[in-house]
């Protein structure tokens, strides 16, 4: 039983993502700006890991909303041309992050207009020390379990700051009550259970995912993610149309490995036609290395259903892939021996 390796409850916390969705829509509806955001030409969300990961869902579920450049970035600084007229939205679940906090002072150099999402920490003292405002998140999940929070509070700042249309209402309950259907069933142990039958193939080989940029790169983006957050498990991918001007060629030499390899393919409806004949034909060609693939597809009334959808889909994977090792889940141990042997070198 999965219960014997899941001692800090990370089964809850997926089952939880349709309840955290409504939890962060009704406090995203809450949020009431102090300061006024004027004349904003760009948005940098500056995050990390699972906090990142929000500003990746908001640029692609409202990718058709935004009408300015929508930057995430990962690292200790921003780019050059962020000033006054940006937007920079800081991200960092525990709140000390030290790239993000280093990210806060850069856009306050650069003069740009600051807001966070945090549950607190330091980034919520400097935050409310400037009298930015500050979006308090439920604090007590792992960030890659808080999802819901990093990003529908944001896709709400953001429709507050004036930068999007409000129009989340009309695609998110519908989303929750297929997540809710659909955990139903990748909750099971048991082969049943597609995601746990699929989990036997993959396990114990080295996933890669594909997908088109245009709709569910970010969701491959996620997947690798999970799979080396939860399941311990080495991941990789890539986008197209990008990975047929280069990794294609690589599925040549080594072909030793290659049975230690399993080829995801995220696809969706509204994939770019003519990456949707690149992923046909790369699939014909990778089918002659002999690699094992698989195709990912969601239904659903909307591409934001169906990329949610996937995510879900790939969380309950990446579970299913811990419990399969025997491992816990939840504890991220080297990155925690990293954040201590840094805290060394300051």
């Amino acid at each position: 039983m999965y219960e014997e390796f899941d001692r800090e409850n990370m089964f809850g916390a997926i089952w939880d993502f349709p309840k955290n969705l409504v939890d962060a829509l009704k406090l995203g509806n809450e949020i009431t700006l102090s300061q006024s955001y004027i004349n904003i030409q760009n948005v940098v969300v500056a995050g990390m890991g699972g906090s990142a990961i929000g500003g990746d869902v908001v640029s692609i579920l409202e990718k058709d909303n935004l009408d300015i450049p929508f930057v995430v970035c990962r690292g200790y600084s921003l780019p050059n041309w962020v000033n006054e007229h940006t937007l920079v939205v800081c991200s960092s679940y525990s709140g000390n992050t030290e790239e993000t906090l280093s990210a806060l002072d850069d856009a306050l150099n650069k003069k740009a207009q600051v807001c966070g999402i945090t549950t607190g920490g330091e980034l919520g003292k400097r935050l409310k020390k400037s009298g930015e405002d500050l979006v308090i998140i439920p604090s007590g999940l792992q960030p890659r379990a808080a999802l819901a929070f990093s990003f529908v509070p944001m896709v709400k700042l953001l429709e507050k700051a004036g930068v999007l249309e409000p129009g989340m209402e009309t695609w998110i309950k519908h989303t929750i009550d297929a997540l809710k259907e659909a955990r139903e069933l990748y909750c099971r142990e048991s082969d049943e259970n597609p995601v746990y039958e699929l989990t036997q193939q993959v396990y114990n080989k080295i996933p890669i995912v594909y997908a088109d940029n245009s709709t569910l790169g970010v969701a491959a983006v996620r997947l690798k993610g999970q799979f080396c957050e939860n399941a311990k498990m080495l991941a990789y991918y890539n986008e197209l149309p990008e990975f047929n001007h280069n990794e294609i060629v690589g599925w040549e030499n080594n072909s030793n490995l290659f049975e230690h390899v399993f080829v995801f393919w995220l696809m969706d409806a509204h994939d770019n036609p003519r990456v949707k004949h690149r992923q046909e034909i790369t699939q014909t060609v990778l089918n002659e290395t002999g690699v094992d693939q698989y195709i990912l597809e969601m239904t659903g009334n909307s591409f934001q259903e169906r990329f949610l959808h996937m995510i879900h889909y790939g969380d309950w994977l990446s579970f299913w892939c811990a419990i399969a090792h025997g491992t816990d889940p939840s504890p991220v141990e080297k990155i925690s021996r990293l954040k201590e042997e840094l805290l060394k070198r300051i």
